[in-house]
């Protein structure tokens, strides 16, 4: 059995809240032009590609909440080898993509709630990862957070 906590229920919580929020959209643009829009797009697919690869990385590891799993094994290869969260990367570069396709400033407050929502709920995690496992440490100093450290 998990050993979850309340934070992990708000986290997942408002991260689905945001997502389903995300499917609406109100008549309010940017004006973006069209070929930024088709940046975007190009932008939003790329993002989807990195939470699909990132998915059957994690594999039986995959939980939507913050706790590992009792049976889970830290992931460092793979796009985990470049990145701590290609998953929230993914997701992050998929929601401001289409914010952009869509041209909408509603769905841009989305991403950037959802940027805030992933920051503070990779701290939380990565101090539950830590602590589960020992080599945690080292992997998170050559790893960045959401993008690839150079």
């Amino acid at each position: 059995m998990q050993n979850r906590s309340p934070k992990d229920y708000w986290f997942v919580g408002i991260q689905f809240t945001l997502f389903f929020a995300f499917l609406f959209n109100f008549p309010y643009s940017i004006g973006i032009h069209f070929w930024v829009k088709y940046l975007g797009l190009g932008i939003a697919i790329l993002g989807l590609a990195i939470v699909i690869i990132a998915l059957f990385h994690l594999d039986k590891n995959l939980t939507a909440f913050p706790t590992p799993k009792v049976q889970s094994e830290l992931i460092t290869s793979g796009l985990y080898a470049f990145m701590r969260h290609p998953i929230y990367s993914g997701i992050l570069l998929t929601v401001f993509g289409f914010s952009a396709f869509s041209d909408s400033i509603y769905r841009l407050i989305i991403s950037f709630s959802l940027l805030v929502l992933f920051y503070f709920k990779t701290n939380y995690e990565e101090k539950k990862l830590k602590n589960k496992y020992p080599e945690y440490s080292n992997y998170k100093a050559k790893t960045g957070r959401f993008l690839p450290r150079f």
